[in-house]
């Protein structure tokens, strides 16, 4: 068994029966089932959805993106061995956690593999939400700048670098990019005020203006359940990017969900807790591997300037990294996960083959 098969690098090429092309993502891609398919399994499994709700496949990958990249090993190892499976795994977790405590649904209905979810389709809400418990990353950047207005909040003098906030703040940002939203640049990614999804949140697929309350509310909600569970394992949750959609409940009425991941080391930062109690920060998330690109590559510029992106692809594309920079990334991601969920993370000696024999089997979803 070589370390290229244990790694799910390409995710889009599943002989999954589908309706239209395979939508593949930075790290997950997506099969929507036909209608036939759909309907057979909401039957079959007992979903409770409404019986014409379209369903899709949705496969995570090992890949790394860091930057708006996606980075490899030398001899050619495409992705961190247990990523995939680790970051699954502890989304599993928060989302049943959720749901256990009352605080909404998210839009899993079935987990055939470690590396698969079935989902039923979700307008999304176009904001990236974001929450802040410490002061780090571009927020302290902006700060450190002399900024004290960020997304439309007042931050107070004299805050330090990786100090924890006064209070919990939310701090959106666009998801993708919106046109014709006043005060808004038409860019992915770029911070915006509650005044801003107020007064446009139609804009923002909001079905009225009062679910801006409910979506503040179970991002809230989360981050305090994932925070209070990493505590009791000595970690700290620093920061985090929810996303949020609506889904048709079995009576056909629209329900405000969780979506994506939530609490994974690639959309929060997480902290060791004993090593910040000593003064110093031990990334148990992807921003280990940020850091470590930045010390790597002797212009760290390319990588932060948005302007100098064709440098950038070049250099994700043409640097391989050794392999012990990936394997300590795969222990990252695997330690935390086991840490979370209190389960062991099995490798699996070659995933693409155990995913397509399970949904053949089990689900009648690959073509002959």
């Amino acid at each position: 068994m070589s370390l290229t098969d244990t790694v799910l690098a390409v995710n889009d090429d599943l002989p999954i029966r589908t309706s239209g092309p395979v939508h593949s993502g930075k790290v997950r891609s997506v099969y929507w089932l036909t209608e036939e398919d759909s309907k057979r399994l909401i039957a079959e499994k007992g979903y409770q959805v409404p019986n014409d709700t379209p369903l899709a496949i949705m496969v995570i990958s090992d890949r790394i993106s860091a930057f708006d990249c996606i980075w490899r090993g030398e001899g050619n190892v495409r992705g961190v061995p247990g990523k995939g499976a680790a970051l699954n795994a502890i989304s599993n977790h928060w989302f049943k956690l959720f749901k256990e405590q009352g605080l909404a649904d998210s839009h899993i209905l079935d987990i055939p593999h470690p590396f698969v979810w079935i989902v039923q389709k979700a307008k999304p809400v176009m904001i990236e939400a974001i929450c802040r418990q410490y002061i780090t990353g571009s927020m302290w950047r902006a700060y450190e700048k002399g900024e004290r207005n960020f997304c439309g909040i007042e931050l107070p003098e004299n805050l330090a670098k990786d100090s924890k906030l006064p209070t919990l703040l939310q701090t959106p940002s666009t998801k993708g990019i919106l046109e014709n939203i006043p005060g808004v640049p038409a860019v992915d990614d770029v911070n915006i005020t509650r005044s801003n999804i107020v007064e446009n949140f139609e804009a923002f697929n909001f079905k009225s203006i009062d679910d801006i309350a409910l979506y503040e509310k179970l991002l809230k909600e989360g981050f305090d359940v994932i925070s209070t569970a990493l505590a009791n394992i000595d970690q700290v949750f620093v920061d985090t990017k929810f996303e949020f959609g609506y889904v048709k409940d079995v009576n056909g009425a629209d329900k405000l969900i969780y979506m994506d991941e939530v609490g994974t080391p690639d959309s929060s930062r997480i902290w060791d807790g004993e090593q910040y109690r000593a003064g110093k920060v031990v990334e148990n998330s992807k921003e280990g591997f940020r850091q470590l690109l930045l010390n790597h590559f002797p212009d760290p510029d390319i990588l932060l300037n948005k302007d100098r992106m064709t440098e950038r692809l070049a250099l994700a594309n043409d640097n391989e990294l050794p392999i012990d920079v990936l394997m300590a990334v795969s222990k990252t991601y695997i330690d935390i996960a086991e840490k979370v969920t209190g389960q062991k993370i099995v490798l699996s000696d070659n995933p693409k083959a155990e995913i397509i024999a399970i949904l053949k089997e089990q689900y009648q979803l690959i073509e002959d």
